[in-house]
């Protein structure tokens, strides 16, 4: 089944364009490059069945528990959280080591420090990840670990309630063109990265899964040093039930993770 949403794409300039987070010091306040509302149909994989593995489509929805209250501050939460991320990702990938390195809660409200991102992006550009390798890992461990198959993956799941409004929503890999992709700076308080904003293309084919609850995750490609694409997502604008009012609550868990399938082809 397709459905409509709206998503804002990035714009080809011929200046380098950036976003601004915690600008001026003040939390929550974002300067953002121009966007493009754009409609588009978007596949809900839920109701037609349709699996989707990690290792083609750079992304997969799969079933994931835990106990672990990520909206209470207090309670210490990141390091079961780790541990429960961790273990998921290791019994489906071919895993040596993994470090689970942020966490981003994000609510959409008007209160929240951290709203879902209405941008279609990909986290990080070569060369942004590429620097932060060597910000998580130093320059020396950095340049072992390129040496080998590393990656960075995302794990996006909802909070407390079902998803009902702004779903995240991804494009397959195979029908990006290189050209679409725009590179950008991300400019922190205290560092300064670079993602990938794409252009719209009307052969993108988005899919979403819909009404996932947090007894779900998606987990998806954001880079990968041998080749397996990244994937461009971005929060969709549109409402599963006009009649339910929740606000959507979600978690994403980023972690740099080093196959072990080619430390025992680095060592043949």
């Amino acid at each position: 089944m397709t459905t409509t949403a709206t998503v804002n794409y990035h714009i080809h300039k011929p200046e380098r364009q950036a976003f601004e987070l915690d600008a001026e010091g003040i939390a929550g306040n974002l300067v953002s490059p121009e966007l493009l509302p754009t409609k588009i149909s978007v596949l809900d994989v839920r109701p037609n069945d349709i699996h989707l593995s990690f290792e083609q489509a750079s992304v997969e929805f799969a079933a994931f528990n835990s106990d672990v209250d990520v909206l209470n501050e207090e309670s210490g939460w990141q390091p079961n959280y780790d541990a429960d991320i961790k273990h998921f990702l290791t019994t489906r990938l071919d895993i040596d080591e993994i470090i689970v390195f942020d966490h981003t809660v994000r609510i959409d409200d008007e209160v929240s420090d951290r709203k879902p991102a209405r941008n279609v992006h990909c986290d990080y550009s070569t060369d942004g990840a590429k620097q932060r390798l060597i910000d998580l890992l130093g320059e020396a461990q950095a340049a072992e670990w390129a040496t080998r198959h590393y990656a960075f993956i995302n794990v996006w799941r909802p909070v407390e309630t079902e998803i009902n409004s702004s779903p995240l929503g991804f494009i397959l890999p195979s029908s990006v063109d290189e050209q679409d992709w725009i590179l950008l700076d991300l400019i922190y308080p205290e560092r300064q990265g670079q993602i990938l904003g794409l252009a719209p293309n009307p052969a993108h084919q988005w899919i979403y899964r819909s009404k996932m609850t947090p007894n779900e995750v998606a987990f998806f490609n954001i880079f990968d040093n041998q080749g397996l694409l990244p994937i461009a997502h971005s929060a969709l604008d549109m409402t599963e039930n006009p009649a339910q009012h929740s606000a959507r609550k979600s978690i994403e868990s980023r972690t740099l993770v080093r196959y072990r399938d080619s430390i025992s082809n680095a060592s043949a």
